[in-house]
């Protein structure tokens, strides 16, 4: 099976699943409440955003974390992939501004006074990581700041996720989980602050709760 047709694969199901199956059930499943350590990480992020400022938030979703952002007196624009998902943060926002691109695909240069990239980069490949990390360093203003999570597992089910899809034969790296239909990846964390640091961020903070590992970057 060829990498890079699999990929491509993964990353049109992945949409259409979102879209489909997950949008409509998302907020009464995913999106009622915000996670101990997200609050506070995201109330120490939002102390560092300059007043009124305008926030990309990318890999949006349904806008969960936009009543947090709205209640700061900041201003958002949401961008994501599956246009289900728009669908329903619009309803719930519409004054919000949306444009439906991928992480991968974003054009913006120093339009934005901050980012944000909660809870969807592990649904990024591995080749994707560096794009996506330079698109967000291009995206904000000199000296803005980026919050991101980065997913973790136990190493044990990703040994056992990684042997599952070995023996499908699908064409996987360590850290992919894909076996059973859709795609996650969990890269090592040192991994995620080599690509950091070649993004050109400096690492302001880091903290781990919430099944994520949160960081707090500046753009140099």
């Amino acid at each position: 099976m060829d990498r890079s047709a699999w990929l491509k694969e993964k990353r049109r199901s992945a949409e259409e699943r979102y879209d489909a199956l997950f949008a409509p059930i998302y907020d009464e499943n995913w999106g009622a409440t915000i996670a101990p350590t997200h609050q506070q990480f995201f109330s120490r992020f939002l102390g560092l955003c300059p007043p009124h400022g305008l926030i990309l938030d990318a890999a949006c979703g349904t806008g969960k974390y936009w009543p947090l952002i709205l209640a700061s007196g900041l201003t958002i624009f949401g961008i994501d992939q599956s246009q289900g998902m728009l669908a329903r943060a619009k309803i719930k926002f519409p004054d919000v501004d949306i444009e439906k691109v991928g992480l991968q695909e974003m054009h913006y240069r120093e339009a934005f006074d901050a980012a944000i990239c909660m809870d969807a980069l592990e649904m990024v490949f591995p080749e994707d990581w560096s794009l996506v990390l330079d698109n967000l360093y291009r995206a904000i203003k000199p000296t803005a700041y980026l919050y991101f999570t980065v997913e973790i597992a136990a190493e044990t089910d990703i040994e056992n996720a990684f042997a599952a899809g070995q023996q499908l034969g699908l064409p996987e790296v360590y850290g992919e989980w894909a076996h059973e239909g859709g795609y996650h990846y969990y890269p090592k964390i040192e991994q995620v602050k080599e690509w950091v640091q070649q993004a050109h961020f400096r690492l302001i903070d880091e903290t781990v709760g919430d099944e994520y590992h949160h960081f707090l970057v500046q753009k140099h």
